[in-house]
């Protein structure tokens, strides 16, 4: 006859145990996405525009004639996201510090 503890465990917790490492590598992973993601904001702060796909001109849906992008100006480029956060995040350091 096998001895068994007297101690109660939990169906959850050995459910979440057991996923653990893949809870582990997801966490690893995001993070690492995150670090690369920041190193490329600050070696090339801009990225190609989304609306005429950094091309600087667009097409209007009624018309053939071709214009200058509105979102990038004419210029092919936008500033990334992770860029305009950084730049926020220190114009509020800076103000705050005045």
């Amino acid at each position: 006859m096998p001895f068994l503890a007297a101690t109660a465990t939990h169906p959850a917790a050995t459910a979440l145990a057991a996923y653990a490492p893949l809870i582990v590598w997801l966490i690893l992973a995001a993070l690492g996405w995150l670090t690369l993601y920041v190193l490329r904001c600050a070696a090339t702060p801009f990225g190609p525009c989304r609306h005429c796909h950094g091309e600087g001109k667009r097409t209007p849906r009624l018309s053939r004639k071709r214009r200058h992008c509105h979102r990038c100006e004419g210029t092919g480029l936008r500033l990334r996201t992770g860029r305009r956060v950084w730049n926020n995040i220190r114009r509020l350091y800076r103000d705050l510090k005045r």
